[in-house]
């Protein structure tokens, strides 16, 4: 029943919204070049050089085909065919579950972090991180964490500290090999207060914190999501996740996307890349 109620939402929700990067604000377009052409002229540049684009998160930005669809999935779509996306997020992750698969206990320590047996690194990450094979100068690493590591318990539990030292360790394995990082903040689940939808995420201040202290452009998906979920008068809400607009765009829950959603939150980065003139922005269809 959902498949079909989905459907018609989805079609409402999109009707007039659209799903390219330009049609997901009603700002005014920035004054940045289209890709491919000079700016200025209308005339087509040379072609810019193949790019990969990295990306490492949790199920929201993930690789899906059906619930939960995350958003990165929906990515390439925005691009060119001069940059190709390698999505390495994984649902249920945080930040060091991530980077360490299989080697962080659940014995906290004195500082209150979860220890880790060894320091050697998941495979995905090592993937990265390959001389060869692995990010190389010009390339980008988007990097989005925050949803789950807010857990109380081990494995998953990472301190607002830690969370910042990690995001930095990734930046500067990125910017060594010649790739850029981009910080993005959690996005934001559906949450209501009467008919106007509010921030509910940690690590916000921290994800932000770091892109400071490690000078890494941040996306603020958080503000932008929850901004998003206003425009679509997605609140109030009575808790059906399974109808109607909402519907459409979470999954039969108030986190993750069905693949409508997931199509406007990629929206919501390509927009943000332009808006804060961040140089993938050249990279953008």
């Amino acid at each position: 029943m959902k498949t079909l109620l989905v459907a018609l939402a989805t079609t409402l929700l999109t009707a007039g919204l659209g799903t390219p990067a330009r049609a997901a604000t009603t700002d005014p377009a920035p004054a940045v070049p289209c890709a491919g052409t000079a700016a200025g002229t209308g005339t087509r540049a040379a072609a810019l050089p193949a790019i990969k684009v990295w990306m490492a998160g949790d199920s929201t930005m993930m690789n899906a085909s059906t619930c939960p669809i995350g958003w990165g999935s929906q990515f390439p779509s925005y691009l060119t065919t001069d940059a190709t996306v390698q999505n390495s997020a994984v649902g249920g992750r945080s930040i060091q579950t991530w980077l360490y698969e299989g080697n962080v206990t659940s014995v906290k320590n004195a500082a209150g972090e979860c220890t880790l047996s060894s320091t050697a690194y998941s495979t995905r990450w090592s993937a990265m991180l390959n001389a060869t094979t692995g990010m190389k100068s010009g390339d980008y690493l988007i990097v989005q964490f925050g949803i789950n590591d807010g857990d109380s318990a081990c494995p998953r539990h990472v301190g607002t500290a830690r969370f910042q030292q990690l995001l930095g360790v990734m930046a500067a394995a990125a910017k060594a090999r010649g790739a850029k990082p981009i910080f993005v903040t959690p996005v934001a689940a559906i949450t209501c207060s009467g008919s106007t939808a509010v921030g509910n995420r940690g690590f916000v201040t921290e994800t932000k914190n770091a892109a400071t202290a490690n000078g890494v452009p941040v996306i603020d998906l958080h503000a932008r999501s929850v901004a998003l979920y206003n425009q679509l008068k997605l609140c109030p809400n009575n808790g059906d996740y399974t109808q109607g607009a909402v519907g459409a765009f979470f999954c039969n829950d108030h986190t993750h996307f069905e693949a409508a959603g997931a199509k406007q939150i990629a929206a919501l980065i390509a927009t943000a890349l332009r808006e804060q003139s961040i140089p993938l922005a050249a990279y953008l269809a």
